[in-house]
């Protein structure tokens, strides 16, 4: 088992975005002090606390919102399961959301993926794996080639609306 020492450290972000709702909102905390610990700046778009409901779609879309303003820009999103704020992260063309719920499918969605919004359940998740599953998307690198090629393809077919993959 390798040290804390031996782990990769996550690469230069510029900034990462950060949003919940009010059921994600303790896990978000967590979140917080792991991207401090890891020297990873964090701009945290809401919501302010876990005792009053909010509407996740307008945390969900002032993230989105971020990551689509700067290339190469990440974020995290945390709901109660993170059902919801995949569903609205993803309605937004240039927006590669994954929901994780554990460490391989946070290493797939970089490696294969390039996914650019990390989503978790805030309800579902034990913040120490939360931790984790935070630090290897942060640290997994995208391989390109033919994933690169799928995501052209989804782009373009995300922008050209109903047209099948053959009409192009």
């Amino acid at each position: 088992m390798s040290s804390a020492s031996s782990r990769p450290k996550p690469p230069e972000i510029e900034v990462l975005a950060i949003g919940c709702d009010h059921a994600g909102y303790r896990l978000k905390a967590e979140i917080l002090e792991l991207l401090k610990e890891l020297g990873v700046p964090a701009e945290d778009m809401g919501c302010a606390g876990p005792d009053e409901s909010v509407h996740y779609p307008v945390y969900g879309k002032m993230v989105v919102d971020a990551v689509l303003a700067r290339p190469g820009r990440r974020g995290i999103l945390i709901c109660g399961t993170g059902l919801g704020m995949s569903v609205v992260a993803n309605r937004f063309p240039g927006i590669r959301a994954a929901l994780c719920h554990d460490l391989y499918t946070a290493e797939m969605s970089r490696r294969h993926n390039d996914s650019n919004l990390l989503v978790l359940g805030g309800r579902v998740l034990d913040p120490k794996l939360a931790r984790e599953i935070v630090r290897v998307w942060l640290t997994t690198p995208f391989e390109g080639g033919r994933h690169a090629e799928r995501l052209e393809l989804l782009e373009r077919l995300a922008t050209a609306g109903r047209e099948s993959p053959t009409d192009s």
